[in-house]
């Protein structure tokens, strides 16, 4: 079983400088997926919106401007409040998202306990899988001790 952090919270889609409306929103973090961050969101229709991307960008974008792209983070102030702003870019449009600094931040935190920096590859199990993979089974240990029923030379 593996470990999942989510968190609800209240974003706001910024519309313009002085107008932004409410949405909210799930932020997910799965320890079997390591690498990514999940937020689902309801925009006024009967399916919301999903968006993956790197959790290393949302940990990143919490101090100073990062990602290229479909997705950018970055830190901000607005009427004295820490916020994170969210620039989203897809085919279908473009959204900028509002959300509290100290709350995706605590959630964040919670996330790099459950799998620290630099522990990914370890929580996604990839070595054992592979040794899994590549160990010896019965039938090479049989066939190493020429045992396995291979047919010999000549028997045809």
């Amino acid at each position: 079983m593996h470990t999942v952090v989510e968190r609800e919270l209240e974003l706001n889609l910024v519309l313009s400088p002085e107008r932004s409306i409410p949405v909210p929103a799930r932020l997910s973090y799965r320890a079997d997926d390591p690498y990514a961050v999940h937020i689902v969101f309801h925009v006024g229709s009967s399916h919301p919106v999903s968006w993956t991307f790197a959790r290393e960008l949302l940990v990143e974008g919490v101090f100073r401007p990062c990602g290229t792209g479909d997705v950018r983070v970055w830190p901000s102030k607005r009427d004295g409040r820490s916020v994170i702003l969210m620039a989203l870019s897809s085919p279908d449009g473009e959204a900028l998202l509002e959300a509290s600094s100290p709350a995706v931040s605590a959630w964040l935190e919670r996330t790099l306990r459950v799998v620290p920096p630099g522990t990914e590859t370890a929580a996604l199990g990839i070595d054992e899988a592979l040794a899994a993979l590549l160990a010896p089974t019965r039938t090479d240990e049989l066939r190493a001790h020429g045992s396995a029923g291979d047919p010999q030379d000549g028997d045809v």
